[in-house]
């Protein structure tokens, strides 16, 4: 299907209406050789509660924002590289069905769609274009994924303390780590993690202590490397600093942080031919 429609007239039509419904606040979509698969719109769980959002599948990307006014105006564009995404089926709530999570190195969240046929449609095509990059990079499938974060009322207390409880006053708040809802005393620590942001990011005590030793292993372990590279040198000795250029207890934890809230059991609205 790619092949076919690649550089086609009707392919760049179906791409530039996309791009024009987003208008100045999306990017550019077109690319030589990127194909619109298909579209349809899915089930968002987002913090505060579930809500509907436009999906656009490409040959090498998915996109997904706000819908305005459907097939005339969305916003809110996000664009999700195909070879960064690992699906998994999740089981069926009360509030929502035919669920699945997509999963991704920056964000993970979880879908649903209107059927279970509609659900296994959008799961087969985004299988098959994510096994076909895989297959034409050499690249392996990710194995590292940002927390799903728990939606906000999923509990009404601090899912650390297990002892503040969420109010008008009392602000939840969420791990970027594991993604619980926590309160302000047990989501204190800021801690820099490149693979999600530039900056520091609200992280729970947890997993800050737990940052904390990864990041102090991992200084260990470069020092070992660097410790027979500096003996093998004649007089080397380590720098005092002094000529060195100047620049510019927590309470009960009762969630184990390696609880799996998003664990699985063991609409696609038109395909383009």
């Amino acid at each position: 299907m790619v092949d076919h429609l690649a550089n086609t007239e009707i392919n760049s039509q179906r791409i530039a209406a996309v791009e024009n419904c987003f208008g100045a606040s999306g990017q550019p979509l077109a690319l030589p050789g990127r194909v619109l698969l298909g579209e349809g719109i899915l089930t968002k769980e987002c913090r505060k509660k579930p809500k509907p959002r436009i999906f656009f599948l490409f040959n090498d990307i998915l996109v997904y924002g706000s819908i305005v006014i459907n097939k005339r105006k969305y916003n809110s564009q996000h664009i999700i590289p195909l070879e960064d995404v690992t699906l998994e089926t999740l089981p069926d709530t009360l509030q929502m069905k035919n669920r699945w999570m997509i999963k991704t190195s920056k964000k993970s969240f979880v879908v649903s769609a209107a059927s279970l046929t509609e659900r296994k449609e959008w799961i087969s095509h985004l299988e098959e274009c994510i096994r076909h990059l895989l297959t034409k990079t050499g690249r392996q499938p990710s194995t590292e994924h940002a927390a799903p974060w728990i939606p906000d009322k999923a509990t009404d207390i601090c899912m650390r303390c297990t002892q503040t409880k969420f109010s008008t006053l009392t602000r939840r708040h969420h791990c970027r780590k594991c993604g619980f809802v926590v309160c302000a005393d047990c989501s204190r620590q800021r801690f820099l993690m490149p693979r999600l942001s530039p900056k520091p990011l609200r992280v729970c005590n947890l997993c800050y202590r737990q940052l904390l030793a990864e990041k102090k292993k991992e200084a260990e372990a470069d020092l070992r490397q660097t410790e027979p590279i500096c003996s093998a040198i004649q007089g080397y000795e380590p720098s005092s600093g002094d000529d060195s250029d100047k620049s510019d207890d927590d309470k009960a934890e009762r969630w184990p942080a390696d609880t799996e809230f998003y664990t699985s059991p063991v609409s696609w609205s038109s395909f383009h031919s």
